[in-house]
């Protein structure tokens, strides 16, 4: 009998607020340690902390994206633990009564069905600081910048049987806390860290003991851990043993995971009500103002794809996952002036360039206003699709744009018809057993065979000859 896998995944995403969650301290990446700390963030007695009401907003505006019940009444609460990173020994979090509850998060797997992923709740909660191992030998630095940054821990119901599920629930939540602009999404600066929760069992049994791997920053190493931890956990208890409720910790450099302490329950923390700050009240008016400015979510985005660029569901789907690559394909579409050309392209050469260099988009050497130029080449005819692959080439080095390439290395078309004709003349006068082997085949292998003059053509034009009048020429000549 085989073994089912249960996943639930608790996810921290960060707030893009100006300030802490609960003092005016900056937020920004890159600063020198403990330069952005404040007495607040440091705990020092005496100092009182005062929520940020645009950390607020952006929770109830994650709410309502995911079809969530909002707390009209939340409560901040203290959580008891002793970390270095954490000089108060507490963490100021929501348990009882968090400011978003149930929701759900639709998600399109790769065969194409559609799965709901229960939201359990999300709360508001402050980031602790940070340990620095590097450049102190046989000591540990702490760097308190971090500490009070405002996060919403997103948890899910166990709702998820694979690894490939999680990832497509993990990308989802991405796109949907990008589009609706309350985080920015880089995964390499911690903006979104994921917990995977995973037990096994024999299908029709109670759940299994779960494990939890925490700190997961990237879809992959998430994949991986996950993958892992269900092969670990099968071993284990087919080889007799038990599976212990424990934390663990993945290196996604070496694609191993150790034990880093037995699981707490949330009775270890003994939590209760922080007697610094007072209840969040949420009103009827602020839901109708967050709701009147809503941004386009990823589904509704999908859908507007579909009807007004006429993409099929797959591309709409792929294309609308992410803000910055729907931003990037309309840009190109526009400039192009072919919808479809522009999703394949950003689909196809440009991901591929990207994923070989391991870039964001928002990093990409070739513009959406240069690809759209490219395209736009494409569709009147100046270049062939084999010059516009050289052409994004040179672009993409830095070279200029489109139009600027292709005059400055004279690729535009040859479609001149009297040029062409002298070319395949010359072609079949010098190739005479290929002619000969190709006039005796059946149309079958014609279709294939007239690929050598084709190929011949374009050696001899440096790939600049019109396709379509190459082959109507050769089908002409050869007969």
């Amino acid at each position: 009998m085989s073994w089912e896998v249960v996943i639930g995944l608790e996810i921290h995403v960060q707030l893009n607020t100006v300030s802490k969650l609960f003092s005016g301290s900056k937020l920004s990446t890159g600063a020198e340690p403990n330069t952005q700390a404040s007495l607040v963030d440091l705990g020092m007695p005496g100092t009182l902390p005062v929520v940020n009401k645009e950390a607020v907003r952006k929770a109830a505006l994650f709410g309502l994206a995911i079809n969530a019940d909002i707390c009209r009444h939340s409560v901040f609460e203290r959580k008891n633990y002793f970390y270095p990173d954490l000089p108060k020994g507490y963490q100021t979090t929501q348990l009882a009564e968090p400011i978003v509850g149930a929701g759900e998060v639709e998600i399109q797997l790769e065969s194409g069905e559609k799965k709901t992923v229960r939201i359990h709740h999300a709360h508001l909660e402050e980031d602790a600081g940070k340990s620095l191992h590097e450049d102190f030998h046989g000591m540990t630095g702490i760097d308190l910048n971090r500490a009070g940054t405002p996060l919403i821990e997103v948890v899910t119901e166990p709702d998820m049987a694979n690894a490939e599920e999680a990832v497509a629930f993990a990308r989802k939540l991405h796109a949907i806390v990008t589009s609706i602009g309350i985080c920015d999404g880089d995964m390499s600066q911690g903006n979104m860290r994921f917990d995977v929760n995973v037990s096994i069992r024999k299908p029709g049994e109670p759940l299994g003991t779960r494990t939890e791997t925490k700190n997961l920053n990237s879809f992959r190493f998430m994949e991986r851990a996950i993958k892992l931890e269900v092969e670990r956990q099968i071993d284990v208890l087919e080889d007799g043993g038990e599976i212990v409720q424990e934390t663990r910790l993945y290196n996604g450099d070496t694609h191993t995971a150790r034990s880093m302490r037995s699981k707490e329950d949330a009775n270890d923390y003994r939590y209760f009500p922080c007697p610094d700050l007072l209840p969040v009240a949420i009103t009827d008016a602020d839901l109708e103002a967050l709701k009147a400015a809503m941004p386009e979510l990823p589904n509704a985005r999908k859908a507007r794809f579909m009807d007004d660029y006429q993409l099929s569901e797959y591309d709409a789907d792929l294309l609308s996952g992410s803000i910055a690559t729907s931003a990037f394909f309309e840009g190109v579409a526009n400039a192009g002036g072919d919808a479809k050309l522009a999703a394949n392209w950003v689909m196809g050469e440009l991901t591929a360039k990207l994923n070989a260099e391991e870039k964001d988009i928002s990093a990409s050497p070739v513009s959406a206003e240069q690809l759209g130029q490219l395209i736009a080449r494409l569709k009147d005819g100046t270049i062939s699709s084999k010059i516009a692959k050289q052409v994004f080439e040179a672009c993409w080095a830095g070279e200029g744009d489109p139009d600027g390439i292709i005059e400055a290395k004279g690729l535009k078309q040859m479609s001149d018809s009297g040029e062409l004709e002298k070319i395949v003349d010359d072609i079949i006068a010098n190739n005479a057993p290929q002619v000969e082997d190709y006039r005796n085949s059946d149309d079958a292998k014609k279709k294939k065979k007239i690929g050598f003059f084709v190929g011949q053509a374009m050696k001899a034009t440096q790939g600049k000859a019109n396709p379509q009048q190459l082959n109507q020429l050769l089908k002409e000549k050869l007969g």
